[in-house]
């Protein structure tokens, strides 16, 4: 649903609330890797992520989100494979070399922060699964780094869209970034490809918002299964997701998700 409103901006206090609620959030996904094994299940990551986020005294965003009738189930998006984003977590265990996507979010003191990363499960990726991984992370650094006051949306969106589709991959259409704040989901939108409507939003000293491409191995499209929350690629290939939350301030963009390395 298009999102109608200016993009607000954050006062410096607000500033450093999200970078208390997004360092929580990076560093939760990081535990999560840590048990991210072959025999492991994503309901298992599942419970570990419910259990850091109520020790840390959080709330989890995606538990219980509602986009008009639907409500999903669970407090991260555990993505395997050819699913690109929101796969519900399950006792299926991973195998070695399954591509593993997980996104995680939060509120702490009523700020929210997002994030999400890609794993290789267990043994080294395969040749083509470590490029499309290697494309999908160096998109989102490429992307933060045309957050810049006095651009526009469309600068990361193009951005992204050229590194990836330059080395061979998809870049799905269908799903967004997003603003983010008191709210998970706030203006402005965020493509990951370049569309007139991402020409709209100039970048403003203290905007907040998600910076997240969603690649493909194959194609662009995506389809939904019948959960009515699980997306995958439309032609069966690998995705990957890597995600950061983002400040722009005079100087430059700002990461809140961090530490970055995982």
């Amino acid at each position: 649903m298009p999102l109608l409103h200016r993009p607000g901006i954050k006062t410096a206090a607000e500033i450093e609330a999200m970078r208390k609620s997004n360092r929580l959030a990076r560093r939760i996904i990081a535990e999560l890797g840590e048990h991210v094994k072959p025999g492991a299940t994503t309901r298992q990551l599942d419970t570990i992520a419910r259990r850091l986020t109520e020790e840390a005294g959080a709330k989890a965003a995606f538990y219980h989100y509602r986009v008009g009738q639907k409500v999903y189930p669970d407090h991260i998006c555990a993505s395997v494979n050819e699913t690109v984003v929101h796969g519900i977590p399950s006792h299926k265990p991973l195998k070695p070399g399954d591509l593993l996507s997980i996104d995680y979010g939060c509120f702490l003191d009523g700020w929210c922060g997002d994030t999400a990363f890609t794993w290789c499960v267990g043994d080294c990726p395969t040749p083509a699964a470590r490029h499309l991984m290697d494309v999908t992370r160096r998109a989102l650094a490429i992307g933060i780094e045309e957050a810049r006051a006095g651009r526009r949306v469309f600068d990361i969106a193009k951005a992204v869209q050229d590194h990836c589709e330059g080395n061979g991959c998809g870049v799905v259409r269908a799903l967004v970034g997003h603003g983010i704040g008191r709210k998970m989901h706030e203006p402005p939108q965020v493509p990951n490809y370049a569309c007139r409507e991402s020409t709209r939003d100039r970048l403003r000293p203290g905007m907040t918002f998600c910076i997240e491409p969603m690649v493909t191995a194959g194609g662009y499209e995506v389809r939904e299964l019948s959960d009515g929350w699980t997306i995958v690629t439309a032609d069966g290939s690998l995705a990957a997701h890597y995600e950061h939350t983002i400040v722009v301030l005079s100087d430059g963009p700002e990461i809140l998700s961090t530490p970055d390395e995982i």
